[in-house]
């Protein structure tokens, strides 16, 4: 089988036109869908019975093939015009996952994502977005300027300008499929107030920020895929690279809201470390609080981890002063 067209780079005019009327579609019909991690994905996939789709879920959550008479005529229709199926002998492939979020479903590249531009939407999302959404609640100032470094499918900002319905909302990613999806998402959710932008970091885009969220590749991925790889040592070249852009760019109150892992070596977290300091080094106020002690046991047994304790998840928050 052969790698599909990715769905988002592909798009026109009229196959977004075509995405979007599938999302509708699908919201319409009560699908539902969350999405696990790509260990699980594959072990449910490996399920006697489950080589083949047997409804919706099984097509657009689970990736499987399905028959083109499974969904009836106007959704068929609509997912080989929006290229979200393609054929592959007698049955058809999805291009994309639909997963849901915030009373919202989010478009992104289906399983296996395998593609170096694959647009990410995983377990992870679901916890950025609670620590996103958890800050919001109990923050007090006004949140006038956005930004999501390193969107993917966009929720996160997205999420914030159904908040903050007067907030300027950029997102930004150094993939384009990334930003069509994101754009398209947030077209769906009905979110105006929202700008995609092709920056490195926060590069390309110009000014201070009240509020910056972001939840940047953290892992050591040999297959340098984009929405995975972090770089630097353990995976945390991104993450630090977002802390020190946020010390420079922070609005006087605003914060950084980052959810990453983080490698333990011999009982010591060299990123929690190293983030403490850049923000010590520029006056903001510093937590990194663990919200999963070990995740990602299964990459320990690769050599870029062999010398690790565990890999933890955690939300970095830094705030400047006012």
């Amino acid at each position: 089988m052969t790698t599909p067209p990715n769905p988002f780079l592909a798009a026109t005019p009229r196959t977004e036109a075509a995405l979007l009327a599938l999302v509708e579609a699908v919201r319409a019909s009560g699908y539902a869908f969350t999405t696990v991690t790509p260990a699980t994905h594959e072990r449910v996939n490996r399920r006697p019975g489950n080589a083949l789709a047997r409804d919706l879920r099984d097509v657009l959550g689970w990736s499987r093939p399905f028959r083109s008479d499974l969904l009836g005529r106007e959704l068929f229709d609509l997912m080989r015009a929006a290229g979200a199926a393609v054929p592959d002998g007698e049955v058809w492939r999805p291009t994309l996952r639909l997963s849901g979020l915030d009373g919202e479903l989010f478009l992104h590249s289906a399983f296996p994502p395998l593609a170096a531009d694959a647009v990410f939407f995983g377990p992870d999302t679901l916890r950025f977005v609670r620590a996103v959404t958890a800050h919001l609640a109990a923050r007090t100032a006004p949140v006038r300027r956005v930004v999501d470094i390193g969107c993917g499918s966009g929720a996160a900002g997205i999420v914030v300008a159904k908040r903050a319905p007067g907030a300027e909302v950029a997102l930004v990613d150094v993939n384009e499929a990334a930003l069509r999806a994101a754009a398209l998402n947030a077209r769906a959710a009905g979110v105006g107030s929202v700008a995609t932008r092709r920056s490195d970091l926060l590069a390309q885009v110009e000014g201070a920020f009240d509020l910056i969220v972001s939840n940047p590749p953290f892992m050591v991925d040999a297959a340098g895929r984009a929405y995975r790889d972090g770089g630097g040592v353990h995976g945390s070249g991104l993450p630090l690279a977002v802390v020190e852009a946020a010390t420079r760019r922070l609005a006087p109150g605003g914060t950084l809201v980052l959810f990453t892992g983080t490698v333990v070596v011999a009982g010591r977290d060299a990123f929690r470390e190293a983030a403490g300091a850049l923000c010590a080094g520029a006056g903001l106020t510093f937590a990194c609080d663990e919200v999963d002690p070990d995740a990602y046991g299964e990459e320990l047994d690769g050599p870029a981890y062999a010398e690790a304790d565990r890999i933890a998840l955690a939300v970095v928050t830094a705030t400047r002063p006012t």
